[in-house]
């Protein structure tokens, strides 16, 4: 499958985006509530999910918020020899402190986003693997401080209106909104042997049922169902629908690394989470204080929102914008050219 386009296999119809939305707003509703809230019958619902699964457009996974547990979280840019970068990137992918990775600059640079359970495993990473790697280059480590947009459950702002008010209102959801919030609670929550099989189940299908996930702890459907409520309320947790977004016409990911005036940090950021373009933002240590990804459809719609809208946030100073020339994981999820194959382990976050 690697390096097949996805405009060349898969035809996306009004209604799989349809679905897709009411997957965001409530990602384990029932097939049959999908179906009364969109007007369409249930086996179309449970096919078209099917196929978009099976077609690498959209996986629904839980997210283990590293944040909520007391672990740090950094973005990492290594700057590699020609030829080396994928090799690299590769092998980035496979571990599972590492969620997210990116190949960029014309595939000299990679892009990751690391989390560590503790200080050790961190340095195991920043201060010997990869230094060693005779293959990098440079390496730039910044921490993320402060998160405006992405992750625990929040909707991708591209798709809203795909839906109408009353529609997104019959499909409930028992998702709490997103929230700006520390990058690490000053208060971490602590993981029981049963929460852990849960997520674990999670991890590989975000609409696992509870009695599946029940098998899973050993425990009871309802038991699972009520601390699964307190997980999410926590921010512990979030089901996520990861999507491909050049399935639905959004062929240029940038990463954007701003430098603001540190009095404009959290107006800028804020700011920024308003974008429909913008998938994640936060603030970070290092000489550009925000870093952001942005999905376009173009290069030019890049350009145009990069020049006429983010060049005009509060306090901007110099903004670098580098285009993201292959996604490699995104959220623990893999990806093969266009599409999204699955996790790398039983608990890939």
């Amino acid at each position: 499958m690697a390096g097949t386009s996805m405009r060349e296999s898969i035809a996306i119809q009004s209604d799989d985006v349809r679905i897709v939305r009411a997957l965001q707003v409530a990602p384990r509703a029932s097939f049959a509530s999908m179906a009364v809230a969109l007007g369409l019958t249930e086996g179309t619902v449970r096919r078209r999910y099917r196929r978009l699964h099976a077609d690498g457009v959209i996986r629904v996974v839980g997210v283990v918020n590293p944040g909520a547990l007391g672990q740090s979280r950094w973005l990492v840019r290594l700057r590699c020899r020609p030829g080396s970068a994928a090799a690299i990137a590769g092998a980035l992918a496979k571990r599972d402190d590492v969620n997210w990775v990116a190949l960029g600059a014309a595939g000299s640079e990679v892009t990751c986003a690391t989390q560590s359970r503790d200080q050790a495993q961190r340095e195991e990473l920043l201060g010997r693997r990869l230094p060693r790697t005779a293959a990098v280059l440079d390496i730039n480590a910044f921490a993320m401080l402060r998160q405006f947009m992405g992750g625990r459950g929040h909707y991708w702002a591209a798709l809203q209106g795909t839906l109408t008010p009353q529609e997104e209102a019959v499909l409930g959801g028992d998702v709490p909104p997103f929230t700006e919030s520390p990058a690490v609670a000053d208060a971490p929550a602590d993981l029981t042997a049963e929460d852990e099989k849960v997520l674990d189940v999670l991890t590989a299908d975000g609409r696992a049922s509870l009695v599946d996930l029940a098998a899973a702890a050993d425990s009871t459907p309802g038991r699972v169902s009520r601390r699964l409520r307190v997980l999410l309320l926590q921010g512990v947790v979030h089901i996520d629908v990861e999507i491909a977004p050049a399935a639905l016409g959004y062929h240029a990911r940038a990463n954007l690394w701003l430098r603001v005036h540190p009095a404009e940090v959290k107006k800028a950021g804020r700011a920024l989470a308003r974008e429909p373009e913008i998938a994640f933002a936060a603030a970070i240590s290092g000489p550009y204080n925000i870093h952001a990804v942005a999905h376009c459809r173009n290069l030019d719609e890049l350009f145009e929102f990069t020049s006429d809208r983010i060049g005009g946030l509060p306090g901007l100073q110099s903004m670098e914008v580098s285009p993201v020339l292959r996604h490699v994981k995104q959220a623990g999820t893999l990806l093969s050219g266009d599409r999204l194959v699955g996790p790398t382990s039983p608990r890939a976050t």
